[in-house]
């Protein structure tokens, strides 16, 4: 599915910092609770390493809806979900059971390849929102072994405003073993409160996406919106302009140095490994098969590799 979006005239920001222009925003696709907002054949290209983004938002009969997705294969790429509202649950056999919350992460490094989609469980809440990831893996990591973990809001780091779900902002290091070179943080801002984000060295990649509230940074954006911003390494300001505060995700990184080369569920840096990818998917798709219902008590079913 393809997303939508508008290039867009550079706007000062209201601050004696040198701003950070927004180059592009769009709102995306949406179908049921979940919308797309970015994918690797768009705005991917764009900020790779981040190549896909979605936002949901389910609340009453949706919630159900959220647990009905299907499972569906992986390579060559990682997966990052994060809530801003809500509980999951999980129940895994190398990671035991506990609760995905704000603050908390489930990483999913899919290497050569995964079946996965049902590992978590919505538990009792009226609304559940939030953002899944995927990021490009390099090539050294891309047909490497999955890795996935569960971390909860209790064993992550935050700096200021900001939980590190990937990465190193300020000092404080994410305990997500992902590649170097890339952020991603979970921020909320009290109403009116103003946030500067000051990339790393080499940083040139830059964007944010709102779940809730309003954001000024140098003209304004709304919950659902996903904005790219000029590349370079210049500190991102920001201010929550709305009544209530603002919650939202934001990624910088070093710019990803590889063509992507994408499958249906899967993104390599070159055809060769691509290939590698979708056919170790296909064979445990097979296995998969073979291994029979592998529910967990609490409804869940383990990532598959």
């Amino acid at each position: 599915m393809s997303t939508s979006f508008s290039e867009i005239p550079a706007t000062p920001a209201p601050t004696a910092l040198p701003p950070r222009h927004i180059t592009h925003r769009t709102r995306g696709h949406g179908h049921g609770p979940i919308t797309r907002l970015m994918s690797p054949s768009d705005l991917g290209q764009i900020v790779k390493p981040f190549v896909f983004l979605d936002i949901f938002d389910a609340k009453g009969p949706a919630l159900q809806a959220m647990g009905e997705m299907p499972l569906h294969p992986h390579s060559g790429l990682a997966t990052v979900t994060v809530l801003t509202e809500g509980r999951l649950r999980y129940e895994a056999p190398e990671a035991g059971s506990g609760t995905i919350s704000y603050g908390g992460v489930e990483w999913l490094r899919a290497g050569s390849g995964v079946w996965h989609g049902k590992e978590m469980s919505v538990e009792d809440v009226p609304h559940l929102q939030g953002f899944q990831l995927w990021l490009s893996l390099p090539a050294d990591l891309e047909n490497g072994e999955p890795v996935s973990r569960y971390i909860e809001a209790k064993d992550m780091v935050q700096e200021g405003p900001a939980h590190v779900i990937v990465g190193n902002h300020q000092g404080a290091q994410s305990p997500v073993p992902a590649p170097e070179g890339i952020n991603y943080l979970l921020v909320t801002l009290r109403a009116g409160e103003r946030w500067v984000y000051q990339p790393p060295t080499g940083h040139t990649v830059g964007w944010l996406a709102l779940a809730k509230g309003a954001l000024d940074v140098g003209t304004p954006v709304d919950a659902g919106e996903m904005v790219i911003f000029e590349s370079r390494e210049a500190p991102i300001a920001l201010e929550a302009s709305g009544k209530e505060g603002a919650v939202f995700v934001l990624g910088s990184a070093v710019p990803h140095p590889y063509s992507l080369h994408l499958g249906s569920y899967s993104v390599h840096t070159s055809a060769q490994a691509l290939e590698t990818g979708e056919r170790r998917i296909a064979e445990l798709g097979r296995k998969l098969k073979e291994a029979g219902d592998r529910r967990t008590a609490s409804g869940t079913i383990p990532v598959f590799r």
